[in-house]
């Protein structure tokens, strides 16, 4: 999964990427880098029940795991942009 999101990032980095882009690839490379099975509300557990409550993202402290949108601000945005030299589209 890891490898995909390096090879999804090196991709971005010669054809342009858009915000919205940039946003699923944070998600996807923070839910990688998660060694739960319950990173975000709607992962599932072992047992096959929606985490919910149970995941990091519902739980203060701890973890903060990127899990929708909202979560990567504008900033967040334009700080991976410029550390992974990509172009807007």
């Amino acid at each position: 999964m890891v490898l995909a999101a390096l090879a999804t990032v090196a991709l971005a980095a010669e054809t342009g990427v858009s915000d919205a882009e940039i946003r699923q690839l944070m998600i996807r490379e923070s839910l990688a880098a998660y060694p739960g099975p319950c990173p975000c509300p709607y992962n599932t557990m072992r047992n096959g029940r929606h985490c919910g409550n149970f995941s990091a993202y519902s739980k203060p402290g701890g973890r903060s795991p990127l899990c929708y949108a909202e979560d990567v601000s504008q900033k967040m945005v334009d700080d991976y942009r410029q550390s992974h030299r990509l172009t807007r589209p």
